[in-house]
């Protein structure tokens, strides 16, 4: 056999790692294990699914609220079916930045942004009953390059994005966990 033939078969066999980490994934669900936003066993949606589409998002106030707003109204509504709206969900949100690089003349070469978002789950009935509340916070960092203020401004733009859509994702688990607890709400 040629010296090339061996090597590319080896590559292509499964390695004994992967054909046990492949056994073990097969093991989970009878352990009881199942995946937050797995579908239902008849295709439908989850639990968490179903009650995440059914949260509209209120206004969130500065361009940074309307990226944060977007990424949490693209999390909810993933399966793009309409479902009556049940639940409100407000944000406050505040992105924060510090200069944690500086030079010798006071100019600032990194910047850290720290993005907190509390929120607070309510109900639509007549008394707005709170349901659940929490916090979210992203860390997230530029560099300032040095005469580029156009450059400065993208990478700023960039990073705040970024916060929203981690922001994002962390409410998105929390409800998510919230409502599987509490199957019942909806």
């Amino acid at each position: 056999m040629p010296r090339t033939a061996g090597v590319i078969s080896d590559r292509l066999r499964p390695s004994r790692r992967g054909l046990l980490s492949l056994g073990l994934l097969g093991l989970l669900p009878g352990c009881g294990f199942r995946p937050l936003y797995a579908a239902g066993e008849s295709g439908t949606m989850s639990v968490a699914q179903a009650e995440l589409a059914a949260i509209t998002v209120g206004i969130i106030p500065d361009r940074t609220g309307q990226l944060l707003r977007q990424a949490l109204q693209d999390r909810f509504e993933r399966q793009g079916i309409g479902v009556a709206h049940r639940f409100e969900l407000a944000v406050a949100f505040a992105i924060g930045e510090e200069g944690v690089g500086t030079l010798p003349d006071s100019a600032n070469t990194r910047s850290r942004v720290i993005g907190t978002a509390s929120w607070t789950l309510r109900n639509q009935d007549p008394l707005r009953t709170t349901l659940d509340s929490g916090v979210a916070r992203s860390v997230d960092g530029y560099d300032v390059i040095d005469q580029q203020p156009f450059a400065a401004d993208m990478e700023r733009e960039a990073t705040q994005r970024r916060i929203a859509e981690n922001v994002a994702d962390q409410i998105t688990l929390q409800l998510a966990l919230y409502f599987k607890r509490h199957p019942a709400i909806g």
